[in-house]
């Protein structure tokens, strides 16, 4: 089996290696992130503040579910990654398989669960009473799309660790596309509301999977190409990618479960301040992609460089990735700052919704340059195959402080500004102690004791 050079990156210019892995990352994300943006403007615009709150109410379930997904598929990143790094093309193709199948019994098995919880899950997140049905048909319909969006996630996972970004891109693109012609015609021609964006976005996930399961099927020749019927679990390769995916799963858990309390708390303030939230976290959503897809970058760039044993070139990956980050977050958060209200006007019309919006941008944005540190180092150590120290990092120092800073100082002081004040502080403190464990952590043990 050879192992052909679909993406060494463990030689070259760095920084323009990063670059061109990110841009194809970050577009494939912003594609990818255009599904539920879809959605809200067109229920916000076409349909009503009360539908817009109800898909909104569902974000953090969403994002939750997609975290899940998003630390098993790490998993695969890394391990595939460090062996495509490592030339070894029959672990290569183990890997592979054992993910790609991990995918579909995951998928499963969300579909069952996330169904039959929806209703229980909205309920004890306090939904709005106007928004809780229309967030129930939405929601129960997407966890039906639980199988292909994992296989996608799994498939370009595979993709980005043998350096293919591209192909994931123009995958996205093409479903998008397919999301924004069905939102249309399902809720503006034949008007089925939350339903309609529902089924569009469910459509759109199985049209992405499709794509990314062919172009694997397709790669002739080379390690990482897919034989259905080989599709089973190998012991090895699954040790290895749930050692690095649970603990990065479980920090996306403990991070939305964060969330999750927020959203209740955001609940409470009513359904504009529902609304205004959910519109802050569409245009919010431009640096989350940013930092994402950085992290994404330096995370496949030390998983083949570790393979390789370049260790100094993996760290001067990392501060190169760093100051670029720096300097495209104080950029994102200035033009949010300048033009918070004609960007939350795209998403809702409504005058009291802009005004509760406008304020949470101008409070929020300014601090996002905290948060770099704890996506980009952990992403890095990560691509080392150590996930554990940076999951425990990130979940008592963003989601353990913020739970304390909720239950106990927002009741004394219940305000939506005291809500929003839980995120800056949790980031400070938590980028201080990852970048503590950076520097001083002993994360570069030699690759045999993670493969």
């Amino acid at each position: 089996m050879r192992l052909g050079q679909t993406g060494d990156i463990t030689q070259g210019v760095i920084w323009k290696q990063l670059l061109a892995f990110f841009f194809p990352l970050w577009f494939g994300t912003f594609f990818q992130q255009l599904y539920n943006t879809v959605d809200t403007v067109v229920v916000g615009r076409f349909v009503g503040k009360t539908a817009l709150a109800a898909v909104g109410s569902t974000g953090v379930i969403v994002n939750l579910t997609v975290g899940i997904f998003t630390g098993l598929a790490s998993g695969a990143v890394v391990v595939t990654a460090q062996r495509y790094g490592a030339r070894m093309g029959e672990d290569v193709h183990k890997s592979v398989h054992t993910a790609m199948f991990l995918s579909v019994l995951a998928g499963a098995f969300f579909t069952v669960t996330g169904f039959l919880l929806t209703p229980w899950s909205l309920r004890a997140m306090n939904t709005t009473p106007d928004a809780l049905p229309g967030a129930i048909l939405y929601l129960q319909v997407y966890f039906l799309g639980m199988i292909p969006n994992l296989v996608y996630n799994m498939g370009t996972a595979v993709l980005r660790a043998v350096g293919d970004s591209r192909r994931p891109l123009y995958f996205l693109i093409a479903a998008s596309l397919c999301n924004i012609v069905l939102d249309l015609l399902l809720v503006v021609g034949f008007q089925l509301g939350v339903l309609g964006v529902a089924i569009a976005t469910v459509a759109s996930q199985l049209l992405s999977a499709v794509l990314v399961v062919l172009s694997l099927v397709r790669a002739q020749g080379m390690p990482f190409q897919l034989f259905p019927r080989s599709m089973t679990i190998h012991p090895q390769p699954l040790r290895a990618i749930l050692q690095v995916g649970i603990p990065t799963a479980l920090q996306s858990v403990m991070y939305n479960i964060s969330n999750i309390v927020i959203q209740t708390s955001i609940n409470s303030f009513g359904t504009d301040a529902v609304a205004a939230w959910t519109a802050y976290g569409k245009m919010d959503i431009i640096f989350w992609m940013t930092i994402t897809a950085m992290a994404q970058s330096i995370t496949t760039f030390a998983g083949q460089n570790y393979g390789a044993g370049k260790y100094d070139r993996l760290k001067k990956g990392v501060r190169v990735s760093v100051a670029m980050s720096a300097v495209i977050t104080l950029g994102i958060s200035a033009i949010m700052v300048l033009f918070a209200r004609p960007i939350l006007t795209v998403f809702t019309p409504d005058h009291d919704v802009l005004e509760i919006g406008v304020g949470m941008v101008r409070f929020l944005a300014p601090s996002y340059i905290t948060y770099i540190l704890i996506e980009l180092l952990s992403g890095a150590i990560r691509g080392a195959g150590k996930s554990l120290v940076p999951t425990l990092i990130t979940v008592f120092g963003v989601c353990g402080l913020r739970l304390a800073w909720i239950f106990l100082a927002v009741p004394l002081n219940h305000s939506i500004v005291m809500v929003e004040a839980s995120y800056p502080i949790t980031w400070a403190t938590t980028s201080l102690a990852m970048l503590l464990y950076y520097c001083f952590g002993r994360w570069l043990a030699p690759p045999k004791q993670t493969l």
